[in-house]
């Protein structure tokens, strides 16, 4: 299939093809493309080739769709790296996708440059602001270089795990070479699935170095719409914009969800939102009451998908499916699905399991051909580990990852359970659940929460909510304790790592 793109703008070169929310800015489809030829040249005259890597490390800025989209004309790989990262894990990801050329921003260039004196190769560097710290400004040394002529072609995102459970891996695709303007699979997708077109107009609250944020804005702009780039998340401001720009699409992630309800009941039922058609989300569990109060609010538009970095499988549902089956995820629209015991074989429908996919989309795991023939069977079925049930009508519902299960005496618990009953408490901002060790029973089920009121008093609050959990679940289900922290290491799409809790748990055992 071909898209528009890069030659939507024809006969409107004006046309918008993003919004920076915060600052106003706004660039159009003339400049997003002459830019990006700009910068593919200027890389191609450095000596960057068809499926070479180049990196992204900046935040939400109004110059890194015009970055992505060099990458992507010029059959690059490209690597966005979430800016949460510390100095050794950025040096890790650049010297495992032996990165090129490093593009980043005033932001974070000491991360950059910390990062590569790390390195033992040197790749170009090169800042979207002016230069400085020896940073050469990107767009400035484009404008210098005499252009050359790029054989366009499409390229891929090279992206990685947000390393939840380990060191992160690059998650690697086939790179097409397919001539520009050729569509990913997701392109159709989304067109098909949700409506996007030229008209849409669509709210990305997430960071762009996330994969579903980058491919979903990427295919609108494939459609010729535009999109509204929110320099960071904020519920009220993400109510203001689907006002002011009459949103469309939006695609958020649970914890957004839950901040839009905590917001004052006159606020959040007096903006009007008509405009929007579809608000899909995605990337962590929504627990079941706070999706029924999204559904209830905004109307039968609540979509959600399950998939992953490694798009092994593609599941989908609406509003009207969810309410039949609450809590799953849908049925395939990529992958067919199976259930399998430890042992291998299938599971009854209804019964958990460790997930499958036949016929997904194939993967392998940069370098690492143990973890890449780990995540495969004897039959070619992929898995990335997560933990659900089929239902009798096809319907997938998530359990939990096989990583955070909980052995309690010989007794598998999924966390889970209990996060999606803290969590909808109007006392609990973020709750995070999870095993810690246990001379008797080999682990116990503990929680962390982040508390509505940061000033509330602990041991009433872990009471109430104890007595809480007690309600709803079977006792050896419930947080023994509760401790209390002032946020959770939540990644910015809303994934938590747990593998950061359970450390501090875990000296000495």
């Amino acid at each position: 299939m071909t898209t528009e793109f890069p030659d939507s703008y024809a006969g409107d070169p004006e046309r918008v093809a993003y919004t920076m929310a915060d600052s106003g800015r706004q660039v159009t489809y003339a400049e997003l493309v002459a830019d990006s030829r700009a910068v593919s040249s200027l890389l191609w005259s450095r000596g960057c080739r068809h499926g070479d890597c180049v990196a992204i490390v900046m935040e939400n800025n109004a110059e890194f769709l015009k970055v992505a989209w060099a990458a992507q004309r010029s059959g690059f790989r490209y690597v966005a790296l979430s800016t949460r990262l510390t100095v050794g894990e950025v040096a890790y990801i650049l010297a495992d996708c032996a990165a090129r050329v490093v593009l980043t921003s005033r932001m974070y260039e000491v991360l950059v440059l910390g990062a590569v004196d790390a390195m033992v190769t040197n790749p170009d560097l090169f800042t979207v602001d002016s230069s400085v710290r020896g940073l050469d400004g990107l767009f400035d040394v484009a404008a210098a270089t005499p252009p050359v002529d790029v054989p366009e072609c499409e390229g891929v995102d090279l992206l990685y795990s947000s390393g939840t459970t380990g060191r992160p891996k690059g998650v690697v695709s086939e790179i097409s070479l397919e001539p520009l303007g050729t569509a990913p699979g997701v392109a159709d997708l989304l067109k098909g699935r949700w409506g996007f077109d030229r008209d849409t107009v669509y709210l990305s609250p997430a960071p762009l170095y996330h994969a579903a944020p980058l491919r979903f804005v990427m295919t609108v702009q494939r459609c010729g719409g535009t999109v509204v780039v929110m320099e960071r998340f904020d519920a009220a401001v993400a109510l203001h914009l689907v006002e002011h720009h009459r949103v469309t699409h939006t695609q958020m992630v649970p914890t957004m969800f839950i901040r839009m309800l905590g917001l004052p009941e006159q606020q959040r039922l007096g903006s009007d939102v008509s405009s929007l058609s579809a608000v899909i989300h995605a990337a962590a569990p929504c627990p079941i009451e706070v999706k029924r109060r999204m559904i209830d609010w905004l109307g039968p538009i609540v979509h959600e998908f399950y998939s992953c970095t490694e798009n092994y499988l593609f599941t989908a549902l609406d509003s009207e499916e969810w309410l039949a089956h609450p809590g799953s995820v849908g049925r395939p629209l990529l992958g067919m699905v199976h259930v399998l015991d430890d042992s291998g074989a299938e599971v009854p429908a209804g019964e958990d399991g460790q997930i499958w996919a036949e016929g997904g989309h194939r993967f392998e795991y940069l370098g690492d051909p143990a973890k890449t023939a780990s995540s495969r069977n004897d039959r070619g079925w992929t898995t990335v580990g997560d933990i659900g049930r089929v239902d009798a009508d096809g319907y997938l519902t998530l359990s939990d990852r096989r990583t955070d299960l909980i052995l309690s005496g010989g007794v598998n618990i999924y966390p889970r359970e209990a996060e999606d009953v803290l969590a909808v408490h109007p006392a609990v901002a973020d709750a995070a659940v999870f095993g810690i060790p246990d001379d008797e029973l080999g682990q116990v089920v503990h929680a962390v929460v982040q508390p509505m009121d940061a000033d509330a008093d602990q041991d009433a609050l872990e009471g109430l909510l104890l007595e809480h959990c007690r309600a709803e679940l079977a006792r050896h289900k419930c947080p023994r304790r509760i401790d209390f922290a002032t946020e959770l290491p939540r990644h910015a799409t809303g994934k938590l790592y747990k593998r950061l809790l359970q450390d501090r748990y875990s000296v000495g055992h």
